[in-house]
């Protein structure tokens, strides 16, 4: 079965207007990255929105969990905003527990060259096909439970809290 990729925006898609310095959506970026990654999986992409997660609203979020819950796959990503991705799975995990879904993003807009994007997006490939049936926050090569990780905005690192 594939896995079910649902595209929402956040840096990972952002582009960088050079004539006024502001980022901006135009496109996803996801078929460029699964060619450059030479990714194998199979894949379904589908774009639910193009938002800064900061701009998300509670209406955003519900769409993205009825999605995640009516769509045949039970091995979902969702690209997001990284400043508010851990509050989209903790809803999420709050009503499915029967499909892995990994959350990724990035802190560097992809087309920007220098993005862990890339990086995060294979390692979420990675992680949807391994782990067990749950919600989490995959970021730099490590994954977190919904409800147990936070964005560490003094680094820019996610890192597990204790609860």
């Amino acid at each position: 079965m594939s896995i079910k990729i649902f595209i929402t925006g956040g840096t990972f898609d952002k582009e960088y207007n050079e004539l006024n310095g502001t980022l901006f959506f135009k496109d996803s970026h996801m078929s460029e990255m699964l060619k450059l990654g030479r990714n194998k999986a199979d894949v379904d992409v589908r774009t639910l929105m193009m938002v800064d997660s900061l701009e998300m609203t509670e209406e955003d979020r519900n769409l993205i969990a009825y999605q995640c819950q009516h769509c045949a796959e039970d091995k979902i990503i969702i690209t997001h905003g990284t400043d508010t991705m851990t509050d989209t799975a903790e809803l999420i995990a709050k009503t499915i527990t029967n499909k892995t879904i990994v959350i990724t993003g990035a802190m560097i807009p992809y087309k920007f060259g220098s993005s862990d994007g890339l990086f995060n997006l294979g390692s979420a490939i990675a992680f949807v096909q391994t782990l067990p049936y749950g919600v989490y926050v995959a970021m730099n090569g490590e994954y977190f439970k919904a409800g147990t990780v936070r964005k560490n905005k003094q680094t820019g690192t996610f890192e597990a809290i204790t609860v």
